[in-house]
C-alpha cells in the first residue's frame, strides 16, 4: 500500500519532482555509482550558520511522505543546553585550542571524533547537526536486539523477511537462522532482511521503532528519531554525528557487538528451494564478508558500520585502537569525494591519535547522567510508525511559553471581571424569584 501511494504521489507531482531520484534504499556499503556519477567539484560544506540545527535538508525523493491520514512529524525540540558541553553547540569546525590543522579532503557535512573509553570528544564539525543516519542506525537496533533476544534461538524466515526493501544479506523464505546469524547479517552486511527478521521478534516494525527511540533517549541522544528499524528513510527520521557516537560507544561495551563488527568473514546459511517454483534450486551456504573497508585497510581497526540512502548520502561509523587508546569517528552526509568515507575516517582517526590523551572539546554523556539531559524533551510519547509525533518544535514551545507568561495579568483581570458578572446575574435572578 505504501508503494502504491508513493507511486501515485510521484505521478501527481512529476512537474515538481522531475529531478528527484528513486526510492531511498539502505545500501550495505558505499554507493558504487556515487564515485563515477558525481561531477560536482569537491568542497567541504560550510555549516557555520547552523543550517541543520532542527532538521535534515529536504528530501529529494518520496521516502518521507507519510501514510495517508498521518501528519508530518514536527522536528524534535532542540535542547536549551547542548548535550556534551556548550562547545558542542557550535555548528562549524570545533578543535582544541592550539591544535594543528585538520586533515584535507574531508567532505562530510558533520562528524565527531571521540574517545570510546573516556568519552572525550576530541574534535567535531556540526556535532548536533541533524541528518539521516541510513544504515548506521542499525547500531541502535543491535543494542535493542542484544538486550532482548536470545541469540541462540532459531527462527524460520518468512517471505516478508526475504523480501524486505533495500539491501539484503541473502535470507530466504523457510531458511533457518539463529539470532546470532541474523545479527551477523545485520551488522556485517547491513541486511534489511535481517533487520526485518529481528524486528518481527521485537514486536514488529512499529514496536521496534518505539524501542529504538526509547533506547536513544536513555542514552541522551536527543537529535535522534528513528522511523524504520533498518535505516530506510521515513517521516521525521533524524540523528546526529554526536548521537551516533553515543550509540557506538554503548554498543562497544557489549562484547558480542565488538566481536560482530571485527569479524571479516563467516559462513552464512543457505535456504531451501521454493516448492511453488518448479525450476527453483536450494541455495547453498555462502561466505559473508564484512562491508566496512576500514576493517581491512586501517592498522588497529575495530570495525564499524556503513550506510547510504539517496537522501542521507554516505554515513559511516568506525573505530580503531592504538597503544591502548580506542577512538571512534562518526560521519554524516558525506560523499565519495575526493576520497571514500572510510578513507576520510582514517585521516580523522590519525588526527585523533596524534593528540594527547585527555584532549577534549566536549564529552559523550553517560546513560546514568541522562536524567538532567532528557528534561529538555517534552513529555509526549516517542513518535512511532503508527502514531506520528505531534509535538511542536522547541522554538514553538518557547514562543507559546513566552506568550502565556506575558498574558498572565490580562487573564487574571478577565477572570475577576467574569466572576463579578456571574455574581450580579445570580443576585438579579434571586430578586426576580422573590415573592411580593
Amino acid at each position: 500500500m505504501r508503494t502504491i501511494f508513493r507511486v501515485t504521489a510521484a505521478l501527481a507531482t512529476t512537474a515538481v519532482l522531475f529531478t528527484a531520484g528513486g526510492p531511498a534504499f539502505a545500501q550495505p556499503a558505499e554507493d558504487p555509482a556515487a564515485e563515477s556519477s558525481t561531477t560536482t567539484p569537491f568542497t567541504t560544506p560550510n555549516t557555520d550558520s547552523c543550517p541543520f540545527a532542527t532538521s535534515p535538508p529536504p528530501a529529494i525523493d518520496l521516502s518521507e511522505v507519510p501514510e495517508p491520514g498521518d501528519a508530518v512529524p514536527d522536528p524534535l525540540p532542540v535542547p536549551a543546553d547542548a548535550v556534551g558541553g556548550q562547545s558542542l553547540a557550535q555548528c562549524g569546525i570545533i578543535t582544541p585550542e592550539g591544535a594543528p590543522a585538520l586533515p584535507a579532503d574531508i567532505s562530510a557535512t558533520s562528524w565527531v571524533l571521540s574517545d570510546i573509553d573516556t568519552g572525550d570528544v576530541i574534535a567535531a564539525k556540526d556535532p548536533h547537526g541533524r541528518h539521516r543516519p541510513a544504515s548506521t542506525i542499525k547500531i541502535l537496533l543491535a543494542l535493542v536486539a542484544l538486550d532482548e533476544l536470545d541469540l541462540s534461538k532459531t527462527i524460520v524466515a518468512t517471505a516478508e523477511d526475504a523480501n524486505a526493501e533495500g539491501s539484503a544479506v541473502g535470507i530466504g523464505k523457510n531458511g533457518v537462522y539463529t539470532n546470532f546469524q541474523l545479527m551477523q547479517g545485520l551488522v556485517m552486511a547491513s541486511g534489511n532482511d535481517a533487520a526485518h527478521a529481528l524486528a518481527a521478534q521485537l514486536g514488529g516494525d512499529a514496536a521496534t521503532v518505539d524501542k529504538m527511540n526509547a533506547e536513544a533517549a536513555s542514552l541522551g541522544a536527543l537529535d535522534t528519531r528513528t522511523a524504520t528499524p533498518s535505516g530506510l528513510d521515513g517521516p521525521g527520521m533524524s540523528s546526529s554525528a554526536y548521537d551516533l557516537a553515543l550509540f557506538f560507544r554503548a554498543a562497544m561495551r557489549n562484547s558480542t557487538f565488538a566481536e560482530l563488527i571485527s569479524t571479516e568473514t563467516v559462513q552464512f546459511p543457505g535456504f531451501p528451494k521454493d516448492p511453488s517454483i518448479p525450476e527453483d534450486q536450494d541455495r547453498p551456504p555462502f561466505t559473508l564478508s564484512n562491508d566496512n573497508q576500514l576493517l581491512y585497510n586501517y592498522d588497529g581497526a575495530l570495525g564499524g558500520k556503513t550506510g547510504y540512502t539517496d537522501d542521507a548520502r554516505q554515513t559511516f561509523v568506525g573505530g580503531a585502537e592504538k597503544n591502548g587508546r580506542r577512538l571512534a569517528i562518526t560521519i554524516m552526509k558525506g560523499d565519495v569525494l575526493p576520497i571514500r568515507p572510510w578513507e576520510q575516517a582514517s585521516r580523522l582517526l590519525d588526527y585523533g591519535f596524534a593528540t594527547s590523551a585527555g584532549t577534549s572539546v566536549g564529552e559523550l554523556v553517560e546513560p546514568d547522567s541522562v536524567g538532567a539531559v532528557t528534561s529538555t524533551r517534552p513529555t509526549a510519547p516517542v513518535p512511532t510508525l503508527a502514531s506520528p509525533d505531534d509535538r511542536a518544535s522547541s522554538l514553538g514551545q518557547r514562543e507559546t511559553s513566552l506568550e502565556a507568561g506575558g498574558n498572565t495579568a490580562v487573564r487574571v483581570g478577565i477572570g475577576v471581571v467574569g466572576a463579578l458578572v456571574v455574581l450580579g446575574l445570580l443576585l438579579w435572578a434571586r430578586r426576580l424569584n422573590r415573592k411580593p
